[in-house]
């Protein structure tokens, strides 16, 4: 029967373990993000993120999804399971920032592409 499924199920994982709160704070910061911010994008209190931090607990199933693509990465790796090879997004601030500019009309996308392009050339 565990043939059957690919991943690990989230019981498996869930167990406290100070890996889990390391993993999050690395992702967190890898990410660009402050405690303060992360809970803001999850609709948490920062108090919640720091206790996923330092107590290796995971946090609700329902916040799993929301941190992960706020982190920029995929709930699987938010879990433990090795990085998925990567896409070439953007990830943390500069992600949200892509896809806010996204939203803009083409024009104005055209604007802000021609000076982030004027910037890595000079760069």
């Amino acid at each position: 029967m565990q043939a059957s499924f690919p991943f690990m199920p989230y019981t498996a994982v869930i167990m406290k373990s100070p890996a889990h709160g390391e993993r999050l704070k690395a992702l967190r910061k890898a990410a660009n993000l402050s405690q303060r911010e992360l809970a803001a994008q999850i609709g948490e209190t920062h108090t919640n993120v720091a206790y996923w931090e330092t107590s290796g607990n995971l946090p609700r199933s329902d916040v799993l999804l929301p941190m992960a693509q706020a982190l920029g990465v995929s709930v699987e790796e938010l879990l433990g399971a090795p990085k998925p090879k990567a896409s070439g997004a953007p990830a943390g601030k500069a992600r949200q920032l892509f896809a806010a500019v996204n939203q803009l009309p083409r024009r104005q996308q055209n604007k802000i592409v021609d000076v982030v392009a004027a910037l890595l050339r000079a760069g």
